[in-house]
């Protein structure tokens, strides 16, 4: 008897664990691997990160959040964002100016180039749309990103991927720029 109560004990402590293991995975957190070259040199092709499902819930994208993104039933992109609701977007002579000034991306690698263009130009939107956002990749001349497939609805948008956790020489955590 005290063996099928012992059974019992451990088999509602598994259940339990799976239960909340699948609750965090669904809800809360994912892991997603980074698969190209569009964010070298912030993120390598074969990073794994954890994608944070909870962060927008309560808050919007800001500026240069890493996000993900759902392309396609079967597709997510990992970009970052440039452009919020409401802005215009331009480059010229490799500079990025939101709303007319221009903006430092410190992020970018110094042989990232990026081609002059402006947001109308690209997408006959003289501003970001509302509940969209315009992501780019820091690779910008290997990267398929809003200057391609457009603005982004936000309820698009995964979650923040604030952590590399492998490999495991490269544990990195994204802080606000």
């Amino acid at each position: 008897m005290e063996i099928r109560n012992e059974w019992w004990e451990w088999s509602k402590t598994l259940l339990a664990a799976v239960l909340i293991a699948a609750v965090i995975r669904l809800f809360l957190f994912s892991p997603v691997l980074v698969d190209g070259s569009s964010m070298v040199p912030t993120l390598q092709d074969g990073d794994r990160m954890i994608v944070n499902k909870f962060q927008y819930t309560y808050t919007m994208p800001e500026r240069f959040d890493i996000v993900v993104f759902h392309v396609s039933e079967k597709e997510d992109y990992i970009k970052r964002v440039i452009g919020l609701p409401g802005e215009t977007v331009a480059f010229k002579d490799d500079q990025l100016y939101i709303n007319g000034e221009p903006v430092e991306e410190s992020f970018r690698g110094t042989e990232a180039f990026t081609e002059n263009f402006t947001l109308f130009e690209l997408t006959g939107f003289d501003e970001v749309p509302e509940n969209h956002l315009f992501v780019m990749g820091d690779n910008r001349q290997y990267s398929k990103d809003s200057r391609h497939i457009g603005p982004i609805p936000i309820d698009e948008v995964v979650g923040e991927t604030p952590l590399i956790y492998w490999p495991f020489k490269d544990i990195k955590l994204f802080h606000k720029e």
